[in-house]
């Protein structure tokens, strides 16, 4: 169905959306759409990742099962953001707009 559309029919899509939303509002939307899919990506390969790595067999005893020291994961919105990025234990703040 999206394939039939025809250029004015396109046309008149994007004059809805422009009437709709506003000029001023599309590249923040667009922006924070394109930062959601980054966060999405890079949180899946991590999960890939995570998934990957072999289960190494260890011949512990109970009296040393104190847990590794790892260092805090971070999510970053964008790639040098880092005025966004946090920890991902962290609570997320809440915001009113």
């Amino acid at each position: 169905m999206i394939g039939n559309l025809k250029p004015l029919e396109i046309v008149l899509i994007i004059a809805v959306i422009l009437l709709l939303f506003g000029a001023k509002k599309l590249p923040d939307m667009a922006r924070s759409l394109g930062k959601s899919a980054r966060i999405l990506k890079s949180e899946a390969k991590a999960m890939k990742k995570d998934d990957a790595e072999p289960a190494t067999p260890t011949t512990e005893t109970v009296a040393d099962t104190a847990p590794p020291a790892t260092p805090a994961r971070t999510i970053q919105a964008a790639p040098g953001d880092v005025t966004s990025s946090r920890s991902v234990s962290e609570a997320k703040p809440t915001t009113q707009s």
